[in-house]
Order: structure tokens, then C-alpha cells, then sequence
């Protein structure tokens, strides 16, 4: 074996890694002195090529690739750490254009980290530059029961039999038409929205499980809006809301561009988030 093996073989495991939350053109020592991380300690910085990623200490026994897997399988865990890491985010999206990094991504240490920055470097940079100046909001679109006019048939010979027949298929041919109108307007309420919007995406619908909501959700849009259009984008949204009343809309924001970021540093630790 090799002197290099030798000391390879009897270097100590790490014991802590480096959560990422963002990359950043710049950060400010006092103002990341104040944002709480994973562990509660404060975040820190790690720069290479010209940027900064912004990190947690990550002990590795609980944000290790194989704890992690199983973390991500407690909901309670997951709330705690989506929270945590969104709370950082969110603090960096204050102060500046950032690029918020994928949940659950851990390098086994700071090398790796900057590493990261250096292999992604002109993607990152032109994502900071389109972020910059720029916000997203959510639009969320939910189905109004009602609103689409019942067919109304007079009650025909037949009997009590039939004309319950002929009642039910009414009713189930004016939830159908609701269903109809409802996913038309969220898509009319998509395109005026992305017309002043920088850009736009479709998720899928929140099942009602998570939205809260009592009525299923038609659209679940996120809108890249320059910070001076966002006064005539939440008035466009309450005008979108009255000229459709078939949806009930929901505007939220402004966030991190969660939504707008295709290119993100690979994590060491290949943890994947689970939605």
C-alpha cells in the first residue's frame, strides 16, 4: 500500500457535512451571523469561482445519505427540515437574487461545496441574473360548486322511479359542465397571468389533503413577475377572480423562485426531493 493509501485508509470518517441551502453572488458575515440553520447554529459561507454557497452544519448521522432516507420517510421530520431550510432561504431572498438549492442537499464537506460551485459556475451565474429584480408568486385556482347552470327537466310521465333517474343524471351532468368551466378559466386565468409575468409554470394540483381546501384545486401556477410589475399583477389577479367566477383564487408571495431554477449544484450525498 502506498504512503497516499496509508494516510487515506487512517484519515477519521467526517462527521459532519454541509447542508446547502443557496448560492449567492454575495453574502454579508453579520447578516448570515443572524439566519438560524439545520443544527440552530448559524449558517456560514463557503465561496469558490466567484460565488457563495450559503451551508449548514450537517451531522452526518442524521443528514448522512442513509438517515436521511429514512428521515424523509417521517412527515414530522420533513416539515421541521422543509421549514428550517425555506426559513434560510427566504432570509437570502431578502437581501438579494439567490438560488435555493434542492431540499436535502448534503456535501460531505465544504471541498465538495465549492467543487460545486466551480462545475456549475455559468449556469448558476445565469440564473442569478435572470432572478435578479424579480419575485415568484403563486396563484392557486379552486373549483366553485354551483356555478354552472343546473339543467332544470319537467318532472315526465314515467314515475317516481324515472324522474329520480332523469334528476340524477342532471345533477351529474352539471358537476360534469362545472368541472368543464372550471379547468377552462384556470387556463384563461394561466395565459393573462403569463402575458405580464416574465415567466410561468403549471404544477399539478394539490391533492385537498394537503391544499386544506373543501373543493379541488384546477390551478396551481407559479409566476415570475419583475418587482415593478407586482402591483398591476395582484390587481390583474382580483380582475381574473371577478371575471371567472367559476374558480376562487388564491394569491401567495412574494417567494424564493423555487419554481424558475433548472440548474442547481449537484449534492454529494445523492438525496433526492421527495415531491
Amino acid at each position: 500500500m502506498s504512503s497516499t493509501d496509508e494516510v487515506a485508509a487512517s484519515a477519521p470518517a467526517p462527521v459532519a457535512g454541509a447542508w446547502l441551502h443557496g448560492v449567492v453572488r454575495d453574502a454579508d458575515p453579520a447578516a448570515l451571523a443572524a439566519i438560524a440553520g439545520m443544527d440552530g447554529a448559524p449558517v456560514r459561507a463557503v465561496s469558490a469561482s466567484g460565488l457563495v454557497a450559503v451551508v449548514s452544519t450537517a451531522p452526518l448521522d442524521e443528514y448522512g445519505e442513509q438517515p436521511l432516507r429514512r428521515n424523509l420517510e417521517d412527515l414530522a421530520w420533513l416539515e421541521r427540515a422543509a421549514r428550517a431550510h425555506h426559513c434560510v432561504v427566504e432570509a437570502l431572498a431578502r437581501r438579494g437574487p439567490v438560488v435555493p438549492a434542492r431540499l436535502a442537499t448534503v456535501h460531505t464537506d465544504d471541498t465538495r461545496v465549492a467543487g460545486s460551485l466551480a462545475a456549475c459556475r455559468a449556469e448558476l451565474e445565469a440564473t442569478l441574473n435572470r432572478l435578479t429584480g424579480r419575485d415568484e408568486w403563486g396563484v392557486k385556482g379552486y373549483l366553485v360548486p354551483g356555478v354552472a347552470p343546473a339543467s332544470t327537466e319537467p318532472v315526465a310521465a314515467g314515475g317516481v322511479g324515472a324522474a329520480y333517474l332523469r334528476r340524477r343524471r342532471a345533477q351529474l351532468t352539471a358537476r360534469e359542465e362545472g368541472q368543464q368551466a372550471a379547468s377552462a378559466a384556470a387556463e384563461a386565468v394561466h395565459v393573462a397571468l403569463c402575458e405580464l409575468a416574465v415567466a410561468g409554470r403549471r404544477h399539478a394540483p394539490q391533492d385537498r389533503r394537503l391544499s386544506g381546501a373543501s373543493t379541488p384545486m384546477v390551478l396551481n401556477g407559479a409566476y415570475l413577475v419583475d418587482l415593478v410589475a407586482q402591483p398591476r399583477f395582484t390587481d390583474l389577479v382580483g380582475a381574473l377572480g371577478s371575471r371567472h367566477p367559476e374558480i376562487r383564487l388564491e394569491l401567495t408571495g412574494p417567494w424564493p423562485a423555487y419554481s424558475f431554477v433548472a440548474e442547481r449544484p449537484e449534492p454529494a450525498l445523492t438525496v433526492r426531493e421527495p415531491w
